[in-house]
């Protein structure tokens, strides 16, 4: 598609160009342009129909709508935004530098401004800041010829109409109505006698992860959004609530790299930026880790004594460090999922526990076989499996632990857990490992 594209435009062929792009689905159109230079774009985007153009234009990375913006005229912006939805405008004025948002907003209608504003006004991390505006709300009383002459009348200029909300006289929220049973009834029934009245709903400031997992629960394509005193102010759509899903997937998985979280994309983001990004974390971790050092150097003498010692430093560290990784992204998970709650710490380590002795004494008799195999002539042999067996049991024990306690602790002081994820509990268990190794060693061994 991209080679026909740059093909087609090197030729200057704009006609067989522009049924090209008619035949090609809006989302892969907008893949192709984050691709092509500023210039093509601007060519591409002028082809394409009225009615395309805006929704290509909400599926463009930020950059690239940056680049387009700065290209087209007043008259050309302002054809945009009018058929954007408000909360995809919302969300391009909220990623576009100052001398851009002034640009967007002196070419957008004063009502559309007004609802842009609307949702600005809201946190970066709340239901306010990704519902939408553009839904069909019903008042109560009406029949279901009223409800379908309004659809007819407005239903083209709105995001959400597969499900409507029906609201009293002071905008409070009444009930809810799925498009398929309102064509399952007669144009004389009243949407009140057969509207869903248990509704669930997000506030404005109830936050968006928690939203996006209410859509997983109850497979939900559209959720209400009231103020505090249940009102109807926006709708939140299923695409929105998935993006979130996406977007907090991927900070986690920063941040349990040991990295920045960055709202770019990796193929946009300077080096300088991605050293940004992970500099802070290595530093930490490398200071954090001067411990294991003063540790080795304490036990200067126990090497001496039994030099055989330090060979089963690296083992006993990672399997500790691999330890906790397993319990910490177990633990992780569950909480972003709602699998397990803060009130559930008890119940989640006594099983980790469990798992960690089970694991541990596991290692601990491989480990013996191991030993009594490599090291058949060393007169030390027994002692040395029983002090590296049990420092397996014990790290294993240790490492679980902190791979439950911390997530759960961070999520309690409304931290993200993932902050408390593979890079900070190895580097901890690393420390402390080397403590119960040498301490073992020293007590069972007398040295």
């Amino acid at each position: 598609m991209l080679e026909k594209i740059i093909d087609l435009i090197s030729r200057k062929d704009f006609k067989r160009l522009k049924a090209l792009l008619e035949d090609t689905n809006n989302a892969d159109i907008s893949e192709c342009l984050d691709e092509l230079s500023d210039e093509d774009v601007a060519i591409i985007f002028r082809l394409l129909p009225k009615s395309e153009a805006a929704d290509i234009f909400a599926y463009m990375e930020p950059e690239t709508q940056e680049d387009l913006l700065n290209l087209l005229s007043d008259k050309e912006i302002s054809d945009i935004i009018s058929g954007l939805f408000v909360d995809d405008a919302a969300d391009l004025i909220g990623e576009m530098p100052a001398n851009v948002v002034t640009r967007l907003l002196n070419n957008t209608k004063p009502e559309k401004r007004k609802a842009i504003n609307e949702i600005l006004k809201y946190p970066e991390d709340s239901a306010g800041s990704i519902m939408t505006t553009d839904f069909i709300e019903i008042p109560s009383g009406s029949t279901v010829k009223e409800v379908f002459d309004k659809l007819r009348k407005t239903g083209r200029r709105k995001e959400a109409i597969y499900i409507l909300y029906i609201v009293d006289p002071g905008k409070y929220l009444a009930g809810v109505i799925d498009i398929k049973d309102l064509l399952l009834h007669d144009y004389e029934d009243v949407v009140d006698d057969f509207m869903e009245d248990n509704v669930i709903s997000a506030t404005t400031s109830t936050d968006q992860e928690e939203v996006a997992r209410m859509f997983d629960h109850y497979d939900f394509l559209a959720m209400p959004v009231v103020d505090k005193e249940n009102r109807l102010v926006g709708v939140i759509t299923v695409d929105d609530a998935m993006e979130v899903l996406s977007e907090e997937h991927e900070e986690d998985l920063q941040i349990m790299s040991a990295m920045k979280p960055d709202d770019e994309v990796y193929s946009h983001m300077s080096i300088f930026t991605l050293y940004k990004n992970r500099i802070v974390w290595l530093l930490f971790l490398m200071l954090s880790a001067t411990f294991t050092g003063i540790i080795l150097n304490r036990y200067e003498e126990a090497f001496a004594s039994v030099p055989i010692l330090v060979s089963f430093i690296p083992m006993i560290m990672d399997t500790g460090g691999n330890c906790g990784s397993q319990s910490s992204t177990s633990v992780i998970c569950a909480l972003a999922t709602g699998d397990i709650e803060t009130k559930d710490i008890l119940k989640v380590w006594a099983k980790e526990i469990s798992v960690a002795v089970l694991c541990g004494a596991s290692l601990a008799v491989v480990n013996t076989v191991r030993i009594l195999i490599m090291y058949p002539d060393n007169p030390t042999k027994l002692i040395l499996s029983l002090v590296v067996g049990l420092t397996l049991i014990a790290t294993a024990i240790l490492a679980k632990s902190l791979g439950v306690l911390l997530p759960i602790a961070a999520k309690k002081l409304k931290l993200d857990p993932a902050y408390m994820a593979s890079p900070l509990i190895t580097t901890v268990v690393d420390t402390v490992s080397l403590i119960i190794y040498f301490s073992i060693a020293v007590l069972i061994m007398r040295i």
